[in-house]
């Protein structure tokens, strides 16, 4: 446990976990006022969405920090690598709330005023997330190797 507390890129994974938490178990109690209200006990779309993207994003952070911890590559590489799946996750998140306090949509790619611009941020988001693991996941299996 002390490797998560000395390695920088798991100290912010592991913040940001905390933090996606507690939006995780905020958004539930908003989709659970929504249900509440609701005449047929549901919540918006995206505020379900927001709910549960929140707690998974949560646990992905972990992961993240578990594997930035555990890897053989210099701090900076592990730190340089951590941060855009988490800023993903988080824009991710915050998109996610502002749909739900919207109410306009429950599909965005459907009703998109610009389907080729959200193309290419899921393009660049599919590449930070994939990318920042593939490099802490290269970094484990490079401990793994060495010991």
């Amino acid at each position: 446990m002390d490797s998560l507390l000395h390695s920088t890129a798991a100290c912010i994974a592991l913040g940001a976990a905390g933090l996606f938490f507690e939006a995780g178990l905020l958004t539930g109690l908003w989709k659970y006022l929504c249900m509440r209200r609701s005449s047929e006990a549901q919540a918006p779309h995206y505020v379900n969405v927001a709910h549960r993207a929140a707690l998974m994003y949560a646990f992905s952070a972990q992961l993240l920090a578990v594997f930035a911890a555990l890897s053989a590559f210099p701090a900076w590489v592990n730190t340089i690598a951590v941060i855009p799946p988490l800023l993903f996750f988080a824009i991710a998140i915050v998109h996610y709330l502002h749909l739900g306090l919207t109410t306009l949509s429950n599909n965005t790619m459907r009703d998109s005023a610009d389907r080729n611009k959200d193309y290419q941020i899921l393009n660049i988001l599919a590449a930070a997330e994939i990318g920042g693991f593939s490099v802490l996941l290269a970094g484990f299996f490079s401990r793994l190797l060495m010991s």
